[in-house]
């Protein structure tokens, strides 16, 4: 796999119009940077508390749906890395409070329990072992990275 291209112009590439310049990458990659699916993710995608959570990775999974019926891979891929992220960054506030994971010097801080995003963190968790699963969502995601790198 290439090194993901952090070097490219995301403020003016339409990744729907240019599937081609989509790169999968590692993990969440990307994930903030890629229109105009960021624009029409992010604003769903929420982990405050358990229900907030529940409504956003329905949400999202229903944007990943769409994409599907739409044969659109990259808003497919877009809508699992956000469902990823919320399970991460719950995990984090988890752990720490407040997100920050290191000090200044880059020393971790020390880790407690935030029972509530454990459990925010739980369902995004849910829905991603399932996309993460998809035989579709799968074929549709080696036959891109065959075909575009």
């Amino acid at each position: 796999m290439k090194p993901f291209d952090y070097d490219q112009d995301f403020s003016t590439i339409d990744f729907r119009k240019h599937p081609e310049l989509y790169q999968v990458g590692r993990g969440e990659q990307g994930v903030l940077m890629v229109q105009p699916y960021k624009g029409e993710i992010l604003p769903h995608w929420r982990f405050r508390t358990v229900p907030i959570a529940e409504e956003s990775a329905a949400k999202i999974m229903q944007l990943f749906e769409a994409y599907r019926a739409q044969d659109d891979f990259v808003g497919m891929d877009m809508a699992r890395k956000f469902i990823q992220m919320g399970y991460t960054r719950a995990r984090r506030y988890s752990n720490h409070q407040g997100g920050r994971k290191y000090d200044a010097e880059g020393k971790e801080l020390p880790r407690g329990v935030n029972e509530e995003k454990a459990a925010a963190a739980a369902v995004f968790k849910t829905y991603w072992d399932r996309l993460r699963g998809d035989e579709d969502y799968l074929t549709r995601k080696k036959a891109h990275q065959q075909k575009y790198g």
